[in-house]
């Protein structure tokens, strides 16, 4: 008997998906975060599965530990050590503002200040060559310093060091001798070899600042597995949405910064294949944050760069928007505005309906004073809610602001998902996308819950809830594959390309990439290479990425205007116009290992009981509506409803609005349709 384990461990809850070799059944399930020691947290969802640990064949995870470090900034005590002359790089940063006419702005506070920033001579011209030789002493220096002060991590970020990295390499060299295991040491070259010394040194820091906290909980699972007898590798789940194995992720630890949210998004590109829908809105909604992700052609919007925090990231991400919206976001009154987060009751003490203390009225809360959660099934069961508790909480607030609790309830959840919606036009609409064009996956504990009036807030007309969409991002995380990512400085204009040398450098990346599956254990059948070019127009200052495909003439003439072609239908896609003939530039070239891993395929789940449907007033608009609740066990492949109607099941609950229908796809899929916007528009006239 073999098992496929997967798992993502949320602000609130650890969810697990469990595949059953023997029976290709699968199971879900969810039990609360341990924020004090996220392994134990894990071991404590394995626990209730009674699995045999030898008898895992496959485990994956998410975590969120690099990530939480850097939100609550209590990541490590970071040393930068730079090139004499440019220690202000960091600090400097762009000098702009992100936000011109937010008069409240405020770039966000750099994680190392300008106490903690070394410099040592030695130099690199534009071109990669030496001007001046690495003060190796000055080097030593640095590590003794770093010693006595207790400094955790040194980030070495060296001018011009994606040309040529040589100094980087043999300051490392020092630095690793005189620590040991005392400090993390980050080369800048090796987190992201590209040009823009600021974004570079920024993604070093990162790495360094994050690397500790992941390192050390890296250490105590994999320590705990081999204890309780797993014999296979511990995989991560990457922020590219690949996975990579534990010793690389150790290695590389800011490549698992998003790891837990993009579990969902690569679940969400299985879904688009499965259900023949190439263009998905990912919505995952927990207790804790509301993320947002995009998937297109059957594809993850995967971005080169990106951001965390307000701080530049040189390394490929699937484009994720999250917003402090979850079932845990707290309500409080600001005057006499109603505001909804970011501030969540987390796991401890939770929204008052957990019954472990908390006081203050959520999102949830809100939820169960409207009638929406059904107290005797959430979490399978097992975690009975407090609805007296929910409804003092809500009230409460309700008095201060002058409102009746179910009015409240209802603007606090009107809050809640406007919110949302806008997280969702800021992927789209703010890149030229229709949300209309889109369907919406809805997954998360929350997610299913607020599906319907996000949907709805946002001219989309079908929702479509997956198996375990409390559990989604984990079963994602067994729906994807190994992937490493390189990248090479390839700086050309467009009429000088050397096509000799453009070959040469595509197969240099072509061959550590495979290289580099092969270090992952992907057997040489299941590797294969994708290449990407980043071009812009000339005098322009950032660039896109245009896919070079397999075909593509690249060793001969006609390859210039094929991409070129490419570049230009790229650009009229993201900016609405293009300039055919103008004169291009390349500048990075970006490849991509891809090594396909086992699928875990299901069998349908059987249908164990049909109860009797259940109606109940629920509160939809303001008013109550005899509403029929259905346990989602009981709906086969083909079963309808009719709005209103709420499914509860082990990880989520669907609800349904009276302008809606509900039907079970063949893959047991609740696809949920809308009215049309334009009969809402009439209706609300």
């Amino acid at each position: 008997m073999t098992y496929r384990v997967a798992m993502d461990i949320g602000g609130t809850f650890t969810d697990v998906v469990v595949h059953d070799g023997a029976t290709q059944r699968l199971r879900a399930g969810k039990v609360l975060t341990t924020p004090d020691d996220l392994a134990r947290g894990v071991f404590g969802a394995l626990e209730g599965f009674d699995l045999p640990f030898a008898d895992i064949e496959f485990f994956v995870h998410g975590t969120t530990q690099g990530l939480n470090a850097l939100l609550e900034r209590r990541g490590a005590k970071v040393l930068i050590l730079t090139t004499r002359g440019i220690g202000d790089v960091y600090r400097i940063a762009r000098g702009n503002r992100n936000r011109l006419f937010d008069l409240h702005y405020r770039k966000p506070e750099p994680l190392v200040g300008p106490e903690a920033v070394a410099e040592v001579a030695g130099r690199l011209d534009a071109t990669g060559a030496e001007l001046e030789p690495l003060d190796e002493d000055a080097a030593r220096l640095v590590a003794k310093r770093v010693r006595e002060e207790g400094f955790e991590a040194v980030a070495v970020c060296f001018l011009f060091s994606y040309l040529d990295s040589g100094h980087e390499r043999r300051a490392g060299e020092i630095l690793r001798a005189e620590l040991g295991d005392d400090a993390l040491v980050v080369l800048s070259h090796e987190v992201a070899p590209e040009w823009r010394e600021y974004e570079r040194t920024s993604t070093a820091v990162l790495e360094a600042y994050t690397g500790p906290s992941v390192h050390r909980y890296l250490d105590r699972i994999e320590g705990r597995f081999t204890e309780k007898g797993l014999h296979v590798p511990v995989h991560v789940m990457q922020s590219s949405g690949g996975l990579v194995n534990a010793g690389f992720a150790r290695r590389h630890p800011l490549q698992t910064l998003l790891s837990g949210p993009v579990g969902g998004t690569m679940g969400g590109v299985a879904a688009a294949k499965l259900l023949n829908r190439p263009d998905l809105i990912c919505v995952d909604m927990g207790g804790t944050s509301f993320d947002v992700s995009l998937v297109m052609d059957y594809a993850a919007d995967v971005s080169p760069d990106g951001e965390a925090e307000g701080f530049p990231l040189l390394m490929p991400l699937v484009n994720l928007h999250t917003v402090g919206a979850g079932g845990g976001s707290l309500a409080y009154a600001e005057g006499d505005a109603l505001r909804v987060g970011p501030e969540s009751a987390g796991a401890v003490p939770g929204p008052a309906c957990y019954g472990r203390g908390g006081t203050q009225a959520t999102v949830t809360d809100a939820n169960c004073v409207l009638g929406r959660v059904d107290p005797e099934s959430f979490a399978g069961g097992g975690m009975p809610l407090d609805l007296d508790a929910a409804h003092t909480a809500v009230a409460t607030l309700a008095g201060h602001l002058g409102l009746g609790t179910v009015e409240l309830a209802s603007g606090i959840c009107d809050v809640g998902n406007a919110k949302m919606a806008q997280a969702i036009r800021t992927l789209t609409v703010e890149h030229g996308r229709e949300p209309g064009q889109f369907a919406l996956l809805a997954f998360g504990g929350a997610g299913p819950m607020h599906a319907a009036f996000i949907a709805r807030e946002i001219g989309i007309t079908e929702v479509i809830v997956p198996r375990f969409p409390g559990a989604f991002s984990a079963w994602g995380m067994l729906e994807a594959d190994v992937r490493r990512d390189f990248t090479m400085q390839f700086f050309a204009n467009g009429a000088e390309l050397d096509t000799r040398a453009l070959r040469t450098a595509l197969d240099s990346l072509r061959d550590q990439a495979l290289e580099a599956l092969r270090e992952q254990g992907i057997p040489e059948d299941r590797r294969s290479v994708t290449h990407g070019v980043d071009m812009r127009y000339e005098s322009q200052d950032y660039t896109l990425t245009v896919p070079i495909l397999d075909d593509d003439p690249v060793d001969s003439p006609d390859f210039l205007p094929a991409v070129e072609a490419r570049f230009a239908e790229i650009h009229h896609q993201r900016y609405g116009h293009a300039t055919p003939g103008a004169p291009v530039q390349f500048v990075a070239l970006r490849t991509t290992g891809h090594g396909v891993v086992d699928r875990a395929a299901a069998a349908a789940e059987a249908i164990a009981e049909r109860p009797d449907p259940v109606v109940r007033d629920v509160v939809f608009d303001g008013k109550p509506v005899p509403t029929t609740i259905v346990a989602r066990s009981s709906l086969a492949p083909g079963a309808r409803l009719a709005g209103p109607a709420i499914v509860h099941e082990e990880t989520a609950t669907t609800v349904v609005p009276p302008d809606a229908g509900l039907a079970v796809d063949d893959h047991g899929f609740l696809i949920v349709t809308l009215a049309a916007a334009e009969h809402l528009q009439e209706e609300r006239a």
